[in-house]
């Protein structure tokens, strides 16, 4: 999707060169984590939390970007929409979350940095916390967050 996604845009923009995208892929499968994320992650993780990504993205493009972030040590699962064959905001997908980590979604917390997943999985049942990285205005999805960082650094310990 992401592929599809980059040629249409390029296409669009009149910059349909085979060169460019397979350069843009290729950096986007390598994208740098935010630098507070695998300290929270080993902290998380050492405090005897369930770690997980639950993504949109395919297991290939996933395996790739943990890889080259360094998470994949404090990382428990990494979890894909091919599983379901859909994407979220489906509940099909937030269900893969509970269902992998035997953990009732009331009980888990899911952090996003978008607005309408927050809105998603908070619909679905999870405890739920935007990181508004950026400061932006509540989009008006009608499920509000439980809670709003503005780096994970900020979730309360």
């Amino acid at each position: 999707m992401t592929g599809d996604a980059l040629d249409f845009t390029l296409e669009t923009l009149g910059l349909a060169d085979a060169g460019v995208r397979d350069r843009l892929m290729g950096l986007y499968r390598t994208l740098d984590c935010f630098p507070e994320v695998p300290d929270v992650l080993r902290r998380l993780k050492d405090a005897g939390f369930a770690t997980a990504i639950l993504s949109n993205g395919s297991p290939r493009m996933l395996s790739a970007a943990v890889a080259s972030s360094g998470l994949a040590a404090n990382l428990e699962h990494v979890l894909s929409v091919d599983a379901v064959r859909t994407y979220k905001p489906s509940p099909l997908v937030y269900a893969l979350a509970p269902q992998a980590l035997g953990i009732p979604a009331g009980d888990l917390l899911f952090v996003s940095s978008n607005a309408w997943d927050v809105a998603g999985a908070k619909s679905f049942g999870f405890q739920v916390a935007w990181c508004n990285r950026a400061d932006a205005p509540a989009e008006r999805l009608g499920a509000e967050p439980d809670l709003v960082v503005r780096s994970l650094a900020d979730l309360p310990r």
